[in-house]
């Protein structure tokens, strides 16, 4: 591979810096994506409402565990102060309480949505939501109004989503008017929770701490949720590498990966991104599960990758401004 004339090794490293948070963003994803798989291979009977609470209450308190068994290898305590001295201002302790209002809302608002309406209406309103809410509410918040590249990215890919969902093929049936306001409630508490975090960061949280504040909180509140429901599973061999999964790779690396994102990205960029998760979960229906894809399969993982390739793929004057 050769390299342009006015292209240096620093500009090739911070170019390949700049595409780190977009990775982080489409990995994370792929690790959300892997939960209803998680879930149907599960050769013993599991609601959704008791997954939900597993995947929270474990995955929250291994975020903490890691991030307190990591704090004593931190080479530098200024980094320390500052945090601790941004935790008391009014305002982050807002973002810390609103943030895990928005992660322990999540799952019922999605399950119950997916229940009223189907799991295709459902996910696709919860998911095709979020990044419109997450733009909008960054917007509102922070008076900066989200690209036009987002927007059309974010159509596009919505759209993807919709033709995946399967509700482009007629005959949806009567819509539960309380079961769409429940998805988009899971929606408005994505948006939530990915602005706090965002917030956080932006104050010298790491990825980690903003990630093991957020979701450990929000495991405290789950347990009384999970104890309410049947936990025996758990215990059985199946259930304990389920409840494995959800902890190491859906909650922890998940995400880290999406904390990592939103410390080089805007809120409403990596929401956009991480509707990378339905095609995940799709394409492992089809590999892991023996689900079925037609025609409407090809044309919405089309629409989803165009969207988000929309995002990806840098303009010509974004290359040249790097290159300068």
């Amino acid at each position: 591979m050769t390299r342009s004339p006015t292209e240096t090794p620093r500009t090739v490293s911070s170019t390949a810096a700049g595409r780190l948070p977009v990775a982080a963003a489409i990995l994370a994803a792929v690790c959300f994506g892997t939960t209803g798989t998680a879930h149907a291979l599960l050769p013993i009977e599991v609601g959704s409402v008791a997954f939900g609470a597993a995947r929270i209450v474990f995955g929250g308190a291994l975020l903490v565990l890691v991030r307190v068994a990591l704090a004593h290898r931190s080479t530098s305590t200024r980094p320390s102060r500052t945090r601790a001295a941004e935790l008391g201002r009014p305002a982050l302790i807002v973002a810390v309480v609103v943030g895990t209002i928005g992660v322990t809302t999540y799952q019922p608002f999605f399950f119950l949505g997916a229940e009223r309406n189907g799991v295709a209406i459902g996910t696709l309103t919860a998911l095709g939501s979020a990044p419109a809410i997450t733009g909008l509410l960054e917007w509102a918040i922070h008076r900066r109004r989200p690209s036009g590249r987002w927007f059309l990215a974010t159509i596009v890919a919505a759209a993807g989503v919709a033709v995946l969902s399967g509700v482009t093929g007629g005959g949806i049936g009567t819509v539960s008017v309380d079961g769409l306001l429940a998805s988009v409630g899971a929606g408005a508490s994505y948006a939530l929770y990915t602005l706090c975090s965002k917030a956080l960061i932006e104050h010298g949280w790491t990825p980690l701490g903003t990630m093991a504040a957020l979701f450990g909180a929000a495991a405290l509140v789950s347990v009384p949720i999970l104890l309410t429901t049947e936990t025996a599973w758990i215990l059985t061999a199946p259930g304990a590498l389920a409840v494995a999964w959800l902890a190491l790779v859906n909650t922890v690396a998940g995400y880290l990966l999406f904390g990592y994102a939103l410390g080089g990205l805007p809120a409403s960029r990596v929401a956009t991104l991480t509707l990378f998760e339905p095609l995940t979960a799709t394409l492992l229906g089809i590999l892991l599960l023996g689900e079925s894809f037609g025609s409407s399969t090809v044309v919405g993982a089309a629409l989803l990758v165009a969207g988000l390739a929309i995002l990806v793929v840098p303009k010509r004057t974004d290359r040249r401004e790097v290159a300068g």
